[in-house]
Parts: C-alpha cells; structure tokens; sequence
C-alpha cells in the first residue's frame, strides 16, 4: 500500500455536509470519499493536459486546418442539416 501523508483542507459547511451525507450512504469514511474525489479530479485533469500538450505539439509542428476551412467545412454541415441532408 502506498504511503499516505495527511494535509488539511478548508471548505465550505455545505461541501463538507454533502460530503458527510455520500459518505454516510456508502458507509465509508470522509476520508475514503475525499481520496476518491482526488484521484478522479487528477485523471480527468491528467487527460485534458494530455490532449491539449498534444494539440500545441501538432501546432508547432504545423499540422493545422486554416480558420476559413474549418468554417466552410461548419456552414456546409449546418446547410445539410437543415436540409435534413445529414
């Protein structure tokens, strides 16, 4: 098991309600609830810093659509839709 080190967090008495009352329901510990909580904020924040480091690698390396064609692509998508087309 991975060490663990405590560390205080401050938060508002409705946070901290709502947290109690999942935890209550699940019973599980504040604790286990607040690791969760961290754990799925870090990957989805992980991802989201992946994808965006990638798209300015694929920027610098010059792999980009022109502004005007992405529009014209956006327009021609949007006529077919309303033409029941797409």
């Amino acid at each position: 098991m991975a060490s663990t080190e405590a560390f205080t967090v401050r938060t508002e008495q409705d946070i901290l309600c709502q947290l109690d009352n999942i935890a209550e329901s699940l019973d599980r510990s504040r604790n286990y609830i607040v690791n969760q909580a961290l754990k799925e904020y870090l990957q989805h924040h992980a991802w989201q810093i992946e994808k965006i480091n990638q798209g300015i690698a694929a920027a610098d390396r010059g792999e980009v659509v022109e502004h005007d064609d992405v529009m014209r692509e956006m327009e021609e998508l949007i006529e077919r839709k309303a033409q029941g087309k797409a």
